[in-house]
């Protein structure tokens, strides 16, 4: 796996906020010409509160070997409050960060078409975002919730802690509780996973996992009317993207788009 390069950071403003990206190319054909898949790389919510310190959790070796293997360029990024990105924690602010990401992919030289991949919340969030979004090919969403009620359910301890985790940063945020809090009612994948078919849709989920129910992702192809690729590892917990099984799907997912 290649280890990752200052020289590839780059930054997306989202609702005038200062994300902190990567973008990782392929070593052979660098930038060009047209015609080349793209693909956002997408975190969860943080377990930690060291994991906002650059290179969240890995995702930049991740791209990096993504980009290798595929030949994809691949552009992962940290959500607002989390890593070296500016700004608080909000669903709908992650919802808008992932827009603009989309953006800053499609508008990389060498990038005509866009994919989505994401873990846990980042796998719900991607998601929605392709739900509202036609440019978007395809998503891979792994060990990703259904909906965000339980959150939802006691905002204020959530807020508690996101501040322990050091996503939200200023005393006063959020300025409206409720407004917060009706966010995570309202992005809610189960709803917008129905608009993605004839576009391919691969769902993997742990059998074991212990934060995500596995039941989340068959309610997710469910309301897909079944027309997902659903792939359940036996043994596997929540955290996939360090099981070798689930990379191995989605390089093999990947080699498989047109």
């Amino acid at each position: 796996m290649s280890a990752p390069s200052a020289d590839h950071q780059i930054s997306i403003i989202s609702d005038g906020i200062e994300l902190d990206g990567y973008l990782a190319r392929p070593a052979t054909s660098a930038g060009a010409g047209a015609g080349r898949h793209g693909l956002v790389l997408c975190h969860g919510f943080p377990i930690t509160p060291s994991q906002r310190q650059g290179n969240w959790g890995g995702y930049q070796e991740l791209a990096e070997r993504l980009a290798a293997d595929t030949g994809w360029i691949v552009l992962t990024f940290s959500f607002r409050g989390t890593g070296r990105s500016e700004g608080n924690f909000s669903l709908g602010g992650w919802l808008s960060d992932l827009k603009a990401a989309t953006d800053a992919l499609l508008a990389t030289p060498g990038v005509d078409a866009a994919w989505l991949c994401g873990f846990a919340a980042g796998g719900a969030l991607a998601l929605c975002a392709a739900g509202e979004d036609p440019r978007v090919r395809g998503v891979a969403a792994f060990a990703s919730q259904a909906d965000f009620a339980e959150r939802a359910g006691d905002a204020r301890r959530f807020v508690t802690q996101a501040r322990r985790l050091g996503i939200i940063k200023d005393a006063d945020y959020p300025p409206d509780l409720d407004a917060w809090a009706r966010e995570l009612l309202e992005v809610r994948p189960l709803s917008l996973i129905g608009k993605l078919p004839p576009r391919p849709v691969l769902l993997v989920h742990g059998a074991n996992d212990e934060v995500v129910p596995v039941v989340d992702a068959r309610a997710l192809a469910d309301a897909a009317d079944g027309q997902v690729e659903l792939r359940i590892l036996v043994g596997a917990g929540h955290r996939l993207r360090h099981d070798p099984r689930a990379i191995a799907i989605l390089l093999g997912w990947m080699d498989r788009q047109g």
